[in-house]
């Protein structure tokens, strides 16, 4: 599949460049794009959309993790040098990220290793993400009432089960609550149920397992999926983002903030002075 031709539903087995630069003419809706539609507001949205973000360091940990845990995506490149600030090691690091690499300090390497040495240790995790037990980032591509949608699982196991794993600041409860809501992971889990259920990929008897691992040693792991509350929020959600979506395109209007003459101060300060 390519930027070049017409897009048919079904899963690809495609690089992540080409995902996230939606190869379906005149475009898609993500799980990402979907959280933004309903968190921010379609102006910003939009914005993003046309608007490519700039290389983030700060992904890089995540996505070498993904790599070393999943047996897929970009090549891990040491660059054993002291100091990243001279022309020569720029340029190195530069010409590694230009041919889809990563490039990583040799903490930063260690770290990685180390991160994916613990989560085999991890019995559920583990026996999840067992090597050969399933497929690494599968991209789908479905319409849906006139919309266009994708999803990219971390990894879909033959059994039927998605598997989505994610590095973490803290795993530990309240923290992982708090998580969840800031990045919308309701919203995805639903979204990549859909995915797969549009083509008969999952066992609805089987839960969607999100793998949390933290990023300090020791590297903690923990297992878990969304609640049938945050899922019923996520599917929610996700309605609310596909309406407005189909509805800004058809209109080619993607409006900013709601009118908001006078502003109230949070629910907790009123109850203080209740």
């Amino acid at each position: 599949m390519t930027a070049t031709v017409e897009v048919e539903p079904g899963l690809y087995d495609i690089d992540a460049e080409l995902y996230h630069g939606d190869p379906v003419p005149g475009g898609s809706l993500s799980s990402t794009g979907a959280r933004k539609l309903v968190t921010e507001c379609p102006a910003k949205f939009k914005h993003w959309l046309d608007n490519p973000q700039p290389y983030n360091k700060a992904l890089d940990l995540g996505t070498a993790a993904h790599k070393l845990v999943l047996d897929d995506g970009p090549e891990l490149v040491l660059v054993d040098a002291a100091r990243w600030d001279t022309d020569a090691i720029k340029a190195e690091v530069a010409a590694i990220r230009a041919a889809g690499d990563i490039p990583l300090k040799r903490h930063e390497l260690e770290q990685v290793r180390a991160m994916a040495a613990a989560l085999r240790q991890h019995e559920e995790a583990a026996a999840l993400l067992e090597p050969g037990s399933g497929v690494a980032e599968q991209s789908a591509f479905w319409e849906d009432n006139g919309v266009w949608r994708r999803a990219r699982f971390d990894w879909l196991r033959d059994d039927g089960q998605i598997v989505d794993y994610k590095t973490a600041r803290s795993c530990r409860r309240e923290d992982l609550e708090r998580a969840f809501h800031e990045h919308g992971y309701a919203q995805q889990q639903e979204w990549y149920l859909d995915g797969g259920l549009a083509f008969d990929l999952v066992d609805p008897g089987k839960p969607f397992q999100f793998v949390l691992q933290e990023k300090d040693p020791p590297y903690l792991v923990v297992v878990t999926t969304c609640d049938p509350m945050a899922r019923g929020i996520g599917r929610h959600l996700n309605e609310v983002a596909l309406n407005t979506y189909a509805i800004c395109r058809e209109s080619g209007e993607w409006s900013g903030y709601l009118p908001n003459p006078m502003t109230a101060l949070p629910s907790w300060v009123e109850r203080q002075y209740a």
